[in-house]
C-alpha cells in the first residue's frame, strides 16, 4: 500500500460528507484532476468536473477544474463542503485548486 493510500485512509476516518455538506473530494494524476462533490450518507456524486479535455500546464487545469466544480455546486444549491484532499500534500495544483474553489464562493 502506498504512503499517498494510506494517508487517505486516515483522511477519510474523519473527512464524511453529508446531504448539507458533502465531501468535496480530489483526485490527481499525471496530468489531469478530477473533482467530486459526494454525500457519503447515501453514497451519490451531488457534481463533477475534470480536466481531461483543457489544454495548459497543471496550474491551469487545476484553476479551471476549481472554477467548475464552485459553478456545479451553486447549481445544486451547496455552500458548504469539507475537503478530502486525496491523500495528497496540501500544495500545488491541490491548493490552487482549493483556492480558486473557494474565491468562487466554496466554503471550507
Amino acid at each position: 500500500m502506498s504512503n499517498r493510500v494510506r494517508t487517505h485512509k486516515k483522511i477519510r476516518q474523519t473527512v464524511i460528507g453529508t446531504a448539507a455538506r458533502p465531501r468535496l473530494a480530489v483526485f490527481r494524476s499525471l496530468n489531469n484532476l478530477t473533482a467530486q462533490l459526494i454525500d457519503d450518507s447515501t453514497g451519490k456524486t451531488l457534481a463533477s468536473a475534470n480536466s481531461i479535455k483543457q489544454k495548459g500546464t497543471r496550474a491551469d487545469k487545476a484553476k479551471f477544474v476549481g472554477e467548475q466544480i464552485a459553478i456545479a455546486a451553486s447549481g445544486v444549491k451547496i455552500k458548504k463542503v469539507v475537503f478530502d484532499r486525496g491523500g495528497y500534500t496540501y500544495e500545488g495544483v491541490i491548493q490552487i485548486l482549493a483556492d480558486e474553489a473557494r474565491s468562487k464562493g466554496l466554503d471550507f
